[in-house]
């Protein structure tokens, strides 16, 4: 399903932008504001992180929203409840669901999985859920129809690159850096070269995200990948100049 919705808007685009907000954080009516904003600006993709309390994948400024969701009390039902809301309110974006393994299991994976296609999300991304260890949620996904991403990083061999596009769907997600979310990347040759690597493995459509900032860096990745992603840079926009700013700066992203 994502993978048909990317091409046909690759048709139409450069590129394109999936942009990234942890759910509760700074309250759901904010993250209600913010996903206006993106639309508004033609995000194309929205990633909905479920906040959990050892977020290993992120950088102190997401880490720093995480915690502060849950100290707000936010529920794993809340963010459902409210996935279901923007899914139906937003029919021409696509969302995503972006947590960590232990929400899985705590809510059930196969309850989670259906609820999640049932709301509406057309993906999910657990970062650290090897599909060793993956069977029931593979299966899952397959069974109710919804794209298990998984990631692509400097630091696989490609061997396990090979492993993970077996059963990957959608897209994948590719890290263009070493480390956490957050930290400036410099997009050089090396990123290509990285690029060109994982076309190797895969035929799926490619989003590259960490450390995306500024219009340059989208620009440098036309032509290269399909999806963009931004988000510690939204956030750091959100937080020190007020969520209409982040609609400007999202425009400017493409001009």
């Amino acid at each position: 399903m994502l993978e048909h919705r990317i091409r046909a808007e690759r048709k139409k685009k450069d590129i394109l932008l999936m942009t990234h907000l942890v759910l509760g954080y700074p309250s759901f009516e904010e993250n209600r504001k913010l996903i206006g904003q993106m639309a508004d600006a033609g995000v194309e993709l929205i990633e909905l992180q479920i906040p959990f309390s050892e977020p290993t994948s992120d950088g102190p400024v997401i880490l720093k929203a995480n915690d502060a969701a849950l100290k707000r009390g936010t529920t794993v039902a809340a963010c459902f409840q409210f996935a279901k809301e923007v899914c139906a309110g937003y029919p021409d974006t696509g969302f995503l669901f972006m947590t960590y393994s232990n929400i899985l299991f705590a809510y059930g994976i196969e309850q989670f999985v259906a609820t999640a296609k049932e709301f509406g999300l057309q993906g999910l991304i657990i970062p650290d859920l090897p599909p060793e260890e993956g069977e029931i949620y593979l299966r899952a996904c397959h069974q109710h129809d919804i794209d298990p991403i998984f990631i692509f990083t400097p630091t696989h061999t490609f061997e396990r690159l090979q492993r993970l596009a077996q059963v990957c769907q959608g897209f994948v997600y590719c890290v263009g850096r070493r480390g956490v979310t957050g930290k400036k990347t410099d997009f050089t040759h090396e990123t290509e070269e990285r690029v060109t690597l994982y076309k190797r493995v895969t035929n799926l459509p490619l989003a590259l995200g960490f450390g995306v900032r500024e219009k340059a860096d989208v620009d440098f990745l036309k032509g290269k990948v399909d999806i963009t992603v931004i988000g510690t840079q939204i956030l750091r926009i959100q937080e020190e100049q007020g969520t209409e700013a982040v609609g400007s700066f999202l425009k400017e992203l493409r001009v």
